[in-house]
C-alpha cells in the first residue's frame, strides 16, 4: 500500500510538472503569437526559419544584441552580408534604446530568442535609411570612416538628394527605395550591466567616469612594455574628452577642465609615438599642446627629442634649452640627449665624408697626346 501511494503521488508530481510545463510553452506561443501580429500590423511579416533556444528575453534599454544578418531585395538579389562583408565575418552589435538608424532591426530581434533565424519582410517606410547604414557599415569593414560621405548632410536630405554612396547598389536603392528581406540569426543577448560598453554607445557621464580608468589600464600596458596597446587605450582616453570637449564653448570652464585632463593623456600618447618612431606626430601634438600651455616642460622635452631624431638640430638645442630655463634640475637629462644627437651629427658628418670622398677628385695632369 506504501508503495503504491508513493508511486500514485510521483504519478501526480509528473503530471503536475508536464502541466506546467505546458503552460509555459502556451504563453511564450501566445506571446510569439501576438509579436507576430503586430509585426504584420506595422508592414513586417516574419518568416521562421530555425527556433531559437530558452525563454524570449524582456529586452529593456541597454539590452546589446549580437547578430548575423544577410539583406535582400525582393528579387533575392542579396546587397550585404555580415558573415562575408569586407572579406570577414563580423556579426552586428547594437545597443537597444541608443536610437539606432534603421530602428526597425531594433524592432523586429526583440521577438527572437538566442539561436533563433528568422527572416522579415519589411515595407518601404522601414528601409528609407537602410542605403545610409549599410554604406556605414561597408565603411567599418574596409576599416574606413564610417561616417564618411555623410559629413554634411543629415540621413533624411541624402534620401532625397543626389548624393553618391560610393556604391552603385545603394546609389540605386537610394534612388528607388523598396521592400527588404532581413535575414537575421540572434548569436547573443546580454542584458544591461553584464558588458563593456563600446565608447560611441556611452553617455556623456559614463565617458567622463571611464577616462580615469582608461589613463590607469594605459600606464599598467606602458609599464609592461606593450606600446602599442597602451596607445591605443591613451587615444581612446584622448577621444573620450574630445567628444566631451566639443560640446563646450572654447575657453569656458567646463572645455578648460577636460583640455586639463586631455592633456596628461596626450603627452603619455606622445611618448609611445616617440617609441614607435612617430616623430612627426610628436611635434605637431607637442606644438599643440605649447602653444596653450607655453611653460610645459614635459610638451617641450618631448619635442625637442622628436626634433632631434629627424635631425632638426637648431629646433631640438631651442627646445632643451627651454627645458633647462623651465626646470633646471633636468640638466643631467638634457646633457645626456645632447650628447647623444651631437654623436649622431659627428656619425652622420663622418658617414657623410666618406661617402663622397674621391667623388670630386679629378686627375689634374695633362693629357699626353699621341700621334699615329
Amino acid at each position: 500500500p506504501c508503495s503504491d501511494t508513493n508511486d500514485l503521488k510521483g504519478r501526480h508530481t509528473a503530471r503536475d510538472d508536464l502541466t506546467s510545463a505546458q503552460i509555459v510553452i502556451c504563453r511564450e506561443r501566445s506571446r510569439m503569437e501576438e509579436e507576430v501580429r503586430k509585426l504584420h500590423e506595422e508592414g513586417i511579416r516574419k518568416k521562421l526559419i530555425s527556433p531559437g533556444k530558452g525563454e524570449l528575453s524582456s529586452f529593456p534599454n541597454g539590452t546589446k544584441v549580437i547578430f548575423h544578418y544577410r539583406t535582400s531585395k525582393s528579387d533575392g538579389t542579396v546587397l550585404d552580408d555580415s558573415r562575408t562583408m569586407g572579406g570577414h565575418s563580423k556579426p552586428m552589435e547594437l545597443i537597444l534604446g541608443k536610437k539606432f538608424k534603421l530602428a526597425v532591426w531594433e524592432r523586429v530581434v526583440i521577438t527572437m530568442r538566442p539561436s533563433e533565424v528568422a527572416e522579415f519582410t519589411c515595407d518601404t517606410k522601414h528601409t528609407m535609411l537602410y542605403p545610409l547604414v549599410s554604406q556605414s557599415l561597408r565603411n567599418i569593414s574596409a576599416g574606413k570612416d564610417p561616417l564618411e560621405g555623410q559629413r554634411h548632410c543629415c540621413g533624411i536630405a541624402q534620401i532625397h538628394s543626389h548624393h553618391s554612396l560610393g556604391h552603385k547598389d545603394l546609389d540605386e536603392l537610394q534612388a528607388s527605395p523598396q521592400p527588404l528581406i532581413f535575414t537575421i540569426e540572434l548569436l547573443e543577448v546580454l542584458p544591461p550591466g553584464s558588458y563593456q560598453l563600446d565608447i560611441w554607445a556611452m553617455t556623456d557621464k559614463e565617458k567622463l567616469d571611464l577616462v580615469p580608468q582608461i589613463h590607469e589600464e594605459g600606464n599598467l600596458l606602458y609599464k609592461q612594455g606593450k606600446i602599442k596597446e597602451a596607445t591605443e587605450k591613451y587615444y581612446n582616453g584622448i577621444a573620450c574628452l574630445k567628444n566631451l570637449q566639443m560640446k563646450e564653448h572654447p575657453g569656458d570652464e567646463a572645455w578648460v577642465n577636460l583640455d586639463q585632463m586631455i592633456t596628461p593623456l596626450l603627452l603619455n600618447y606622445c611618448q609611445c609615438l616617440l617609441l614607435q618612431n612617430q616623430y612627426y606626430e610628436v611635434i605637431e601634438h607637442c606644438s599643440s599642446l605649447i602653444f596653450k600651455y607655453e611653460n610645459n616642460v614635459k610638451a617641450y622635452y618631448k619635442r625637442a627629442k622628436a626634433h632631434a631624431a629627424v635631425w632638426n638640430e637648431a629646433e631640438a638645442r631651442a627646445d632643451f634649452n627651454k627645458v633647462l630655463q623651465l626646470d633646471p634640475s633636468l640638466g643631467p637629462s638634457v646633457t645626456k640627449e645632447l650628447r647623444v644627437l651631437e654623436e649622431r651629427i659627428r656619425s652622420k658628418e663622418k658617414e657623410e665624408k666618406g661617402r663622397y670622398k674621391g667623388l670630386f677628385d679629378f686627375n689634374t695632369q695633362p693629357a699626353t697626346a699621341t700621334t699615329g
